[in-house]
């Protein structure tokens, strides 16, 4: 069995007295889709950061592909996409721009992708001639997602990627996922508060709580397990909606 791509041990952030993730151990391993859940102010988005590197730790370690993330080589940062809770773009540049700046970092940029999502998700040549600063919620988180989708990554990082989208485009986002990448075995840790859009796409889901991960698994055997409880089985099925609120409460 290969190694986890994923590996936290011991994590531990604090921001002052308050802390946020502690002594977090956690591993994702390749092909994985996991949906990361926790109440709000759980540490879900510091988590994603402590992991990709963006936030140094207050102890433990972290690795992804077997490298320690404060210093991953240029090749391992390749293989990642990552979408932030904000996007983040550079608001000064049009979204050619911003693509071209990007497309020489990555030698695996993918420019028939980005070309048919940009066809695809509205970006016609109006739109790709505006300053990014001038667009809408909606429009820059699209944008976010085909940056980080242009080079397809074999770990795609997913902070609430679709808070700023209609249903519209929640839905062509998610179809992209499951085609376009969850098919290809990429793996993927997804993070949203939606949790019908979650249960379109998680085969696997994990709780943070209280610092750590307190439940991972399958969401099938998750849910089945917990209508069998040692009451005994409960006569309706439990849903993720059940689970979390069990779970974190």
């Amino acid at each position: 069995m290969t190694a986890p791509i994923i590996q936290l041990h011991g994590v531990a952030k604090y921001f002052g007295s308050n802390i946020v993730l502690s002594g977090l151990d956690w591993q994702v391993r390749q092909g994985q889709v996991i949906g990361l859940l926790g109440r709000n102010g759980a540490g879900k988005s510091t988590l994603m950061e402590c992991l990709l590197g963006l936030r140094e730790l207050d102890a433990g370690s972290a690795r992804l592909f077997g490298e320690e993330v404060g210093a991953l080589s240029d090749a391992t940062r390749a293989r990642i996409g990552y979408v932030p809770q904000k996007p983040g773009l550079f608001e000064w540049m049009t979204p050619r721009q911003m693509l071209d700046y990007f497309k020489a970092m990555y030698p695996r940029w993918n420019g028939v992708k980005v070309d048919a999502l940009l066809e695809r998700w509205g970006f016609g040549p109006l739109e790709l001639g505006k300053p990014i600063g001038r667009m809408s919620g909606g429009e820059q988180q699209r944008l976010s997602i085909i940056r980080a989708l242009a080079h397809d990554p074999e770990l795609l990082v997913l902070d609430e990627p679709v808070s700023a989208l209609d249903p519209a485009g929640r839905r062509a986002f998610l179809s992209e996922l499951v085609d376009g990448v969850i098919e290809r075995g990429t793996t993927v840790v997804f993070s949203t508060h939606i949790l019908t859009d979650l249960e379109r796409v998680a085969l696997d889901v994990a709780f943070l709580k209280d610092g750590r991960i307190a439940l991972q698994g399958q969401l099938d055997d998750l849910l089945e397990g917990a209508r069998n409880t040692a009451e005994g089985r409960r006569a309706e099925p439990v849903s993720l909606e059940d689970l979390f609120i069990e779970v974190t409460q």
